[in-house]
């Protein structure tokens, strides 16, 4: 979602997936979106860049970007599929540098080491990306952490107005 109209709130839920927040203070845009991992993987981060800039005519370079509270890369386990959706996506070197192998088959992913990587490849400066560091598994007494609660029903929503 994205909008350039004061007091419009952009509003998404999450659990454990990652909330991406993007301000121009320039052209005055906001923009939200939700990254699990196939949005992720698809770049969704860089669709919201590239809308900024076609349609908005926003400049990457002044574009700001939150990758927001999330699970992090220590309690995020999952199968190869994932690895290997980011291995197709972005080559085997990214998908390398974010994830790690943790037994069994599974693999430890860092979404906001990925993420990162997808707001970067889009053109926002590296000084421009700040990522939270909060984990909703980490943070149960804060934050619903899908995993953490063991499947149990909840979200939390990501709120950004101009």
């Amino acid at each position: 979602m994205i909008t350039n109209v004061p007091g419009i709130c952009l509003v998404t839920f999450y659990a454990d997936c990652v909330p991406l927040f993007f301000y121009d203070p320039v052209k005055k845009v906001v923009a939200a979106a939700h990254s699990g991992w196939r949005g992720t993987v698809a770049g969704i981060g860089r669709v919201m860049v590239d809308k900024l800039v076609s349609d908005n005519g926003c400049k990457r370079e002044d574009v700001l970007a939150v990758v927001g509270p999330s699970i992090c890369g220590n309690c995020y386990e999952v199968s190869s599929d994932v690895v290997d959706g980011f291995s197709d996506a972005y080559g085997k070197d990214m998908a390398n540098s974010i994830s790690s192998p943790h037994g069994d088959g599974k693999f430890l992913v860092d979404l906001w080491e990925a993420n990162r990587y997808v707001l970067k490849s889009a053109g926002i400066k590296d000084e421009h990306i700040q990522v939270s560091g909060i984990c909703t598994y980490h943070n149960p007494e804060l934050m619903i952490s899908h995993r953490e609660t063991d499947g149990k029903r909840g979200n939390m929503a990501g709120v950004v107005v101009l």
